[in-house]
């Protein structure tokens, strides 16, 4: 039935009033859309978002934040772990609590995550200009810090007049909801129509169900890259994110069961086989595995299935050696579907995979295929075991810390990194035996996401433990959820990996040529922080992040050494809350590339000898790239 009449709100009301009214609907099931809302409230939206959200706490659960950044970062967890089918609110008030979310937003949009950000903006009247951290512009009176938000949001508006509120929010939920075509949207909410009161309808009120198909690519294009596919001698399918996201997983099995054909996984994609499945390459890229990218590079038809295929995936273009390669893309989004000159399925991916199953009935790769694969499997698994059990001494390797975390956890656990060498060696060495167990946030790899992602995940499935793995330079940027996770009661378990400094750009630095410039945590001596080739270095500075994250309310366990860990791990297990866990790793102890490249220009002139003989590397490797056109 239709609501009918009016009801006197204020905008901010009225916004959050609508937002709690939003259900998304997949294959039959339905959820609430929003999970809550972050906030840390100003002169910019205390009055509006904030008075909205103490009038009716029912409508959107309000979480306390710390950093406006971390809260985006929370969102995006939890967006990633929902499938995108569940989003968070995040409200900041005008200013520098507004210009704190922008690297938040860049992330959600580049992952393709849904957050809705409601920063406060200026007076719409403009009677107190310029109010209190106000931007002046002088050629253009209606600009606002805000405006920043406009090239790293998927949908941006400005809210001048209380009427607005309702074309706005529909706008921003059809953007959220559209899995093509998804990441932040920005609503900026200027402070005083906030507070301003409208009739609005009450229709507008009504609960909405936004469904979420799962559409097919046209019939040509299936026949034709079914076509393209039995024609393949050597064929290899790459499962992106959009694998996990549309719940294609058990569908991608099925595929590659009936086939034959072996899966590498990106970053976004890991987890979409269980990594003991006799089919399962594992990680493929930049930070592939020997088994993947051997077979990538004589693959001759690739079959992209839900990947953006950014460099970290192609190594920058090298990994696909085959000068008759052809790329099949499956993918919801059209700009990712055309990508590298490849047949273009643009649709659902277990929907594509189901029907592509059909056409390909009876198509099995050859034996000598199968062969090949398992050999490189159990190869790469001897590999997985011994890098796990290295015994490096005196201090461990990273290696090895991942290995006692990976045989800590359940198969329905998950663990979340972002940024530093972490991710790559995490893309190569876990286990992931569940499609929701690894989560890594590496379309951006920003730097800080780890411990508020782990509050997001933590918040989307509070069923699951969660397990944070982050390096001493990725937690000095925001360790400030660890208050949130206490507040709110949720368990986190945090390891935190010191190898004081930044290890994965020290690790580059060097094979740049330039000797960890820039990358140690050491005091400053004759001018200088260190470099990795001082025969005497300076003492590491005397920071204690076990201290820190005490101070911050978590149990903190100090681990000495892998069998530390094991044992704070089993210490953890039986603690009720958030817990970080202490370890110092060799951050000279580096996990191989596995034939893999990527493109990072060398100086091309340099009075530096190591420069020059990485140039000149650099050149070689440049030479392996193909365009792909």
């Amino acid at each position: 039935m239709t609501a009918t009449g009016t009801v006197r709100l204020t905008a901010a009301q009225a916004l959050v009033r609508f937002l709690a009214q939003q259900v998304v609907e997949r294959d039959g099931v339905e959820h609430v859309f929003f999970g809550g809302c972050f906030g840390i409230f100003g002169h910019g939206n205390v009055a509006g978002i904030g008075e909205a959200l103490y009038e009716d706490p029912g409508a959107l659960t309000y979480y306390q934040a710390r950093n406006e950044q971390a809260m985006v970062h929370a969102a995006v967890g939890y967006a990633r772990m929902r499938n995108r089918l569940g989003a968070f609110v995040c409200t900041s008030s005008i200013g520098p609590g507004a210009t704190n979310m922008v690297t938040g937003a860049a992330l959600a949009t580049i992952n393709r995550l849904p957050v809705l950000l409601i920063p406060g903006d200026v007076f719409a009247s403009r009677r107190p200009d310029p109010v209190l951290q106000q931007l002046e512009v002088p050629w253009q009176g209606d600009a606002s810090v805000n405006d920043c938000f406009r090239p790293v949001s998927r949908y941006f508006d400005r809210i001048e007049r209380p009427e607005q509120v309702a074309p706005a929010a529909s706008s921003a939920m059809r953007v959220l909801v559209n899995q093509a075509d998804t990441g932040a949207v920005t609503l900026a909410f200027m402070q005083d129509v906030q507070a301003e009161a409208w009739d609005f309808p009450k229709e507008l009120f009504r609960r909405r169900v936004w469904r979420v198909p799962r559409p097919r690519p046209d019939e040509r294009s299936l026949a034709d890259a079914a076509e393209l596919i039995r024609g393949a001698r050597r064929p290899l399918l790459v499962a992106g994110g959009g694998v996990i996201y549309s719940e294609a997983t058990g569908a991608l099995k099925a595929f590659v069961e009936a086939t034959g054909i072996a899966v590498g996984e990106t970053q976004a994609g890991k987890g979409s086989l269980p990594y003991d499945h006799p089919l399962a390459l594992g990680a493929i890229g930049v930070t592939g595995t020997s088994a993947a990218n051997r077979l990538a590079a004589e693959a001759d038809v690739v079959i992209g299935i839900g990947t953006r295929w950014t460099d970290f995936t192609t190594a920058s273009k090298t990994a696909f050696q085959n000068p008759a390669a052809r790329f099949v893309n499956v993918n919801v989004a059209d700009v990712d579907a055309a990508k590298l000159a490849g047949l273009t399925l643009v649709g659902d991916a277990r929907a594509t995979l189901d029907a592509l199953a059909q056409l390909l009935a009876g198509y099995e790769v050859e034996r000598a295929y199968r062969d090949q694969v398992a050999r490189l499997v159990a190869d790469w698994q001897a590999e997985v075991d011994r890098l796990y059990r290295l015994g490096h001494e005196p201090l461990p390797a990273q290696s090895e810390v991942i290995g006692a975390v990976n045989e800590a956890v359940g198969p329905e656990d998950v663990v979340v990194c972002a940024a530093g060498s972490m991710p790559g060696d995490l893309h190569k060495l876990w286990r992931t035996r569940d499609p929701k167990g690894y989560h890594v946030e590496y379309g951006y790899s920003c730097m800080g996401y780890e411990i508020p992602g782990g509050l997001g995940v933590k918040l989307a499935a509070p069923e699951r433990e969660v397990y944070v793995l982050v390096g001493d330079g990725s937690y000095l940027m925001l360790p400030s959820d660890i208050v949130t996770a206490v507040q709110e009661g949720l368990k986190l378990t945090i390891v935190v990996v010191d190898n004081h400094g930044f290890s994965s750009i020290g690790g580059l630095s060097r094979f740049l040529g330039t000797d960890g410039f820039g990358t140690l945590y050491r005091y400053r001596r004759d001018g200088s922080l260190g470099l990795d080739s001082d025969p005497s270095p300076a003492p590491v500075l005397p920071v204690d992040l076990a201290a820190n994250a005490e101070s911050l309310g978590a149990r903190v366990i100090r681990c000495a050494g892998v069998d530390g860990l094991r044992a704070g791990l089993e210490e953890a297990k039986r603690n009720p809350g958030t817990v970080v866990l202490y370890v110092e790793v060799d951050r000279y102890a580096e996990v191989p590339s596995y034939e893999s490249w990527w493109d990072v220009p060398v100086a091309e002139v340099s009075g530096v000898e190591a420069v020059r003989e990485a140039r000149a590397g650099y050149e070689q490797g440049r030479a392996r790239e193909r365009p792909h056109l």
